[in-house]
């Protein structure tokens, strides 16, 4: 596992706190939820009766998808249970749908509740012998990547769908 960065990397302090934190997309005072809204739909490749499945904006491991509830709800803690019930069923579904696209080393599973109130994970292929991609370092990898276009993330996105 590697860093896309050449040595030396200089240690910073931490931001100063920030109390109370601001509020978050789909909470009170926050911007409106986006997977709420209906141009959410726009990146929809599949869905079920507790699930969306959508295409990421842009990225540069195609294959990238983020799966969100129906319902509005926030985290794991608070996870309706017939909802909860589904979870590992469908994150089964994404990762063979993921894995079937061929030349994926593994699916990483990702929940970041920092930008929006409203319960999504993200599942990211690592690409196939890219062992220096390994673990968190996928992401930093990621942000670096040449991005694909947009008809290549909309391809992956129906085989995915098809998978499915």
């Amino acid at each position: 596992m590697t860093l896309p960065y050449a040595e030396p990397l200089t240690v910073i302090d931490p931001a100063e706190l920030v109390i109370p934190e601001p509020p978050r997309r789909g909470e009170e005072g926050g911007a409106p939820c986006f997977p709420c809204d209906e141009g959410s739909d726009a990146n929809l490749i599949w869905s079920d009766a507790h699930w969306t499945l959508h295409n990421p904006g842009r990225t540069g491991l195609p294959g990238s998808v983020w799966l969100a509830s129906r319902v509005h709800f926030d985290s794991f803690a608070d996870m309706p249970a017939e909802v909860a019930s589904t979870f590992a069923g469908v994150c089964g579904l994404v990762e063979r749908a993921v894995l079937a696209l061929g030349d994926v080393g593994r699916v990483h599973l990702y929940r970041w509740g920092d930008g929006g109130a409203h319960f999504h994970v993200w599942f990211v292929p690592r690409p196939l012998g890219r062992l220096d991609m390994s673990g968190p370092y996928l992401m930093a990898w990621e942000d670096v990547a040449t991005p694909a276009s947009d008809a290549q993330i909309a391809e992956v996105g129906h085989r995915i769908a098809a998978a499915m």
